[in-house]
């Protein structure tokens, strides 16, 4: 069985949380791909969303969940039961794709930046595809089948990885297991690949609050890590590159 939907990324990581908050407007980057047969290819309408991890999330009146590299003592405690209460009490806002993220789409192309200066400095920006409804991702049965793509890393130097891979997220994001997620695909939940990251701030509704240390000046690792089974397609820069 192999069912999958893929990442594309500049990373590293930043914020995230598991409810839909009111203060930023979602509109997730149009993007086409085309499926074909041996009778011709069909244009598909789909559509790009931003890992949650890098989303802003607060309280629903504006404070933050999550704050550099901490989280807030008060709304999310380092324990069992805040880990519960910060995922039942913190949203997830939408995203300004272009300005904040440095993220844009035209037709087929995307463009992912890897530093956008604005108000604040981001950095990163992993994107999933997002099927026609743009509240579940896209699912990839591959048995038999060819996937390609063309990849520009003419401005991608050494040191910098630019990566496309499948990982076995959940369809939903798991908006329908997670009693706590009512984000979902649409805002990018679910994230899990193959080397368990512990820098995810919320896993199966729930903060990963606990044994939180921080690693940067916007990351840190919890206790749990988010383990599935990932299929690398591409990873490089204008230097080097392994498929």
């Amino acid at each position: 069985k192999t069912i999958a939907m893929y990442a594309l990324t500049l990373s590293p990581f930043a914020a995230v949380g598991q409810k839909v908050g009111t203060l930023q407007t979602e509109e997730h980057p149009a993007l086409t791909m085309q499926t074909c047969t041996k009778r011709g290819c069909t244009t598909e309408d789909k559509s790009v969303v931003i890992d949650a991890n890098w989303r802003w999330t607060e309280d629903g009146k504006g404070t933050n969940c999550y704050d550099g590299n901490l989280w807030n003592d008060e709304l999310c405690p380092t324990t069992q039961a805040g880990a519960e209460a910060c995922g039942e009490n913190c949203t997830v806002e939408g995203a300004s794709y272009e300005s904040t993220y440095g993220i844009s789409a035209s037709g087929s192309a995307l463009k992912l930046g890897f530093v956008t200066s604005g108000a604040n400095t981001n950095v990163g920006s992993r994107s999933y595809l997002l099927d026609e409804s743009t509240s579940k991702y896209e699912m990839f049965y591959l048995k038999n089948r060819e996937f390609t793509l063309d990849v520009d890393v003419s401005t991608l130097p050494c040191g910098l990885n630019g990566a496309l891979y499948f990982v076995e997220m959940a369809e939903d994001g798991g908006l329908s297991e997670f009693e706590n997620n009512n984000a979902g695909a649409a805002y990018g939940t679910g994230y899990c690949d193959a080397q368990c990251p512990h820098d995810i701030k919320y896993m199966n509704g729930e903060a990963n609050v606990i044994d939180w240390v921080p690693t940067s000046a916007n990351s840190g690792t919890g206790h749990y890590g988010s383990c599935c089974t990932g299929l690398d397609i591409w990873g490089g820069n204008s230097i080097s590159h392994a498929t």
